[in-house]
């Protein structure tokens, strides 16, 4: 499929509050940016969400999928140089889903970079740390804090603005630490939205995977390549110090029970056609079409690699004299044809109807997508739906007409 997810290793969230600047939050269901006001005066703490995915299945994704499709159509031959990923060819976003969202402003901007130094998760959670690990000087706990990455007394987070020669920055307005990270071009990822908005979020990360695969393949270095180390999602700075507090913005974290963790989604073009496809005698461009999906077994291990392929015949064939069947000429979708997937209990869209990435692909035997099952959760039910855009040739606009094919056709995904 051309969209492929993974999930996170580790999240956790790290607070700046003098009460909560050594607590863990690594076993916690929910990440937030919040800013919380003092107990006296008009001071704001701001707090930041940290996160990171295996660099093994990151790797997996461009040796395994991505490579397949993007390197002289076959993976094979010229070995891997780091320029798989790249803006013209793959799309990589980092998506967080929103929880309970509280007093909220108007408007807000999220940026995200790449940590250069590594964090431990922990286990505890916001609710159940006793007050010897809130407040007051260090004690250790398990995991990162806003002061330090591990429990070590020593793992406090660097306060320059340099690290091993690379243009690490960290930022804070009035405690010390809260994570370490990259800057320079192609380092930094950002999103702005409204409070009346879907407040999900999605940041275009591709230019920092980017990096991790120069680093991966060819062993680059700063500013070419760069240790994963994972990312670290907060507020500009120049707001975070703003006098006033912007709400709380609430995340499923990695620990939820929930359908929702948090998800790293490569997305690239796998489609394409055979020639004889592309007749316009063989293209259903106009009219009433049957679509059916014919070889859905249902049930799919997760390890699994699916092509579905699908039945597409005018629903009333023309009548001519012929000595063959009519249902038996393969006919195939316009280019504008698509795929997409559902949480079949939700109704939740793990893949939209993607104009770029969703495209159904057609051969001799017709049309057919393909499906890696190991990006989506297990024991979960799963909708397929499709769009097909039609339009006669030499169409206007006001011919095309858009279709949507709905027919409960349902798989599960098991370990």
């Amino acid at each position: 499929m051309a969209y492929y997810s993974i999930f996170p290793e580790k999240d956790a969230t790290i607070y700046s509050h003098p009460d909560r600047i050594n607590m863990n939050t690594g076993g916690d269901e929910i990440l937030e940016l919040v800013e919380e006001k003092a107990t006296t005066g008009e001071t704001y703490y701001s707090s930041r969400i940290l996160i990171k995915f295996k660099s093994t299945e990151i790797r997996d994704v461009i040796e395994n999928k991505i490579r397949f499709y993007v390197q002289s159509g076959n993976g094979t031959g010229a070995p891997l140089t780091g320029q798989e990923i790249t803006p013209n060819t793959v799309e990589v976003s980092l998506n967080l889903f929103a929880g309970e969202n509280k007093r909220l402003t108007s408007d807000h901007t999220l940026v995200a970079f790449p940590l250069s130094q590594s964090f431990d998760e922990g286990t505890q959670r916001y609710d159940a740390n006793p007050p010897s690990v809130t407040t007051g000087s260090f004690q250790p706990s398990n995991g990162v804090t806003w002061q330090h990455r591990t429990m070590a007394t020593s793992s406090a987070w660097p306060v320059s603005n340099l690290f091993f020669g690379m243009g690490a920055s960290g930022s804070y307005s009035l405690q010390a630490g809260g994570g370490v990270w990259l800057t320079g071009s192609g380092f930094r990822a950002e999103t702005t939205f409204l409070s009346v908005d879907d407040l999900d979020l999605e940041m275009d990360v591709t230019s920092i995977i980017q990096k991790y695969s120069a680093s991966f393949y060819q062993s680059a270095d700063y500013p070419t390549g760069i240790p994963n180390n994972g990312f670290i999602i907060k507020k500009p700075r120049e707001i975070e110090e703003d006098g006033f507090g912007f709400g709380q913005l609430q995340y499923f974290s990695a620990d939820t029970h929930t359908i929702y963790p948090p998800k790293l989604t490569f997305k690239w073009d796998d489609s394409f056609r055979i020639p004889t496809s592309l007749s316009h005698s063989n293209q259903l461009r106009t009219g009433d079409i049957f679509l059916s999906l014919y070889n859905n077994k249902g049930e799919f291990q997760r390890k699994s690699k699916q092509r579905f392929r699908l039945t597409v015949r005018k629903r009333y064939p023309d009548r001519t004299f012929t000595t063959t069947s009519n249902y038996l000429d393969v006919k195939y979708l316009p280019r504008t044809s698509y795929y997409s997937v559902r949480d079949a209990e939700t109704d939740e869209v793990i893949i939209p109807f993607d104009t770029e990435y969703t495209k159904l692909s057609a051969d001799s035997e017709g049309m057919f997508f393909d499906l890696w099952m190991e990006g989506f959760q297990p024991e979960r039910y799963y909708k397929l739906m499709f769009r097909v855009d039609q339009s006669p040739l030499n169409y206007t606009f006001s011919e095309t007409s858009t279709n949507i094919y709905d027919e409960d056709y349902i798989f599960k995904v098991v370990r």
